[in-house]
């Protein structure tokens, strides 16, 4: 685990970190920092996808750096692999955002065998393994912020997705303990508590996109709160769809 101050934290170009980035929140997340000039590490397992969003990007913003890895985030050796890739692509990281995820419908009692591990390894391993690569170099630099995606099944509870809505109870947990010892340190810890959000998986539903919160909605919430002043550090942000959850 790297435990080291790079001498240029304190440059005007900053770097940030996006898991699950070729979709959906992830997507929006980066296209959103790539407006506001910083570079950019991004994974996630669709290596087509990820290049396909680095020319995007790019074209966006031709004054940024995009470093991409196809990564599965649910092994501890790859997303620790794409940690020091980032690092020794960019440099300082000034911002993390552990937005990957998946959702599987379906009460604990009738889980598959894999259920939990396959929840457990995707929702809080990645969040566990960055805070455990990064922190103490933030906490060293006294800079730096970290967005943890949860859901708002993590403060209500989805009786169809139980082992989801624990592990997202679990990610807003380990977000609670990181702002903790991360207080004194000047490093920022942020919960994002997305409602029903119009991704990839809702496309197919014939339900109309303005009944949801949209991925652009969460992007914009996260810029909001990175672009606060020095002291200030949102340490929830609670988005739902104006109707109810859908």
């Amino acid at each position: 685990m790297p435990n080291i101050v790079f001498n240029y934290i304190n440059s005007t170009m900053q770097n940030v970190l996006i898991t699950g980035a070729s979709k959906g929140m992830g997507r929006a997340i980066a296209t959103a920092f790539a407006k506001e000039g910083l570079n950019l590490a991004l994974c996630s397992r669709n290596e087509k996808e990820l290049l396909a969003l680095r020319d995007e990007l790019l074209a966006i913003n031709p004054g940024i750096k995009v470093a991409i890895r196809q990564t599965d985030t649910s092994d501890k050796a790859d997303i620790k692999a794409f940690a020091a890739f980032a690092q020794q692509q960019l440099g300082f990281i000034n911002v993390i955002v552990n937005n990957v995820g998946t959702y599987i419908h379906q009460s604990i009692l009738d889980d598959e065998e894999d259920t939990f591990n396959k929840l457990i390894n995707t929702n809080l391993l990645p969040a566990y393994e960055l805070y455990r690569f990064f922190g103490k170099t933030m906490m060293g630099a006294k800079s730096g912020h970290f967005f943890n995606t949860c859901s708002v099944a993590a403060i209500d509870p989805v009786m169809q997705a139980g082992t989801y809505s624990v592990t997202k109870f679990a990610l807003l947990g380990l977000t609670k303990v990181m702002r903790l010892e991360m207080q004194a340190h000047n490093v920022k810890v942020t919960a994002i508590l997305p409602g029903s959000t119009f991704t990839e998986s809702w496309k197919d539903s014939n339900l109309l996109p303005d009944l949801f919160v949209s991925p652009g909605d969460v992007a914009a919430a996260i810029i909001c709160a990175y672009k606060m002043s020095a002291g200030a550090n949102v340490d929830e942000i609670v988005i739902k769809p104006v109707g109810g959850q859908l």
